[in-house]
């Protein structure tokens, strides 16, 4: 009995076992001054200040960042999530975008998402 509860003690304290951000979905708006809004549904099994989502990236098809939207505490609570970057600039060269997310342990990593952008 003492065995399971240390396995189980263990595997709720260990911050790695929450795994890679994933970004499962993502959307991207222009606004009649030509900037963009991105927003990106976040999933991640945050456990805390340790380990939780702490911002998500747009990139261009070269893998070029574009933008990054700082997410300043965890969301233990509030699975999946989304949250927005808003005033960004895309080249209008840029066709393609892709929306990743970033974790305080594994850094890079999870699902991305692709946009074809639509002006």
């Amino acid at each position: 009995m003492r065995l399971a509860f240390s396995v189980v003690a263990f595997l709720v304290a260990n911050p790695v076992l929450a795994g890679e951000a994933d970004v499962i979905a993502a959307t991207a708006e222009q606004d009649i001054r030509g900037t963009w809004t991105v927003s990106a549904t976040i999933l991640h099994a945050d456990t805390g200040w340790e380990h939780y989502a702490d911002r998500f990236d747009v990139l261009d098809e070269n893998g070029n960042l574009l933008g990054s939207r700082t997410l300043f505490h965890p969301h233990v609570d509030e699975q999946p999530f989304t949250r927005a970057l808003s005033a960004l600039s895309i080249p209008d060269d840029v066709s393609t975008i892709t929306v990743r997310a970033h974790d305080s342990v594994h850094e890079l990593g999870g699902a991305t998402v692709e946009i074809v952008l639509e002006r």
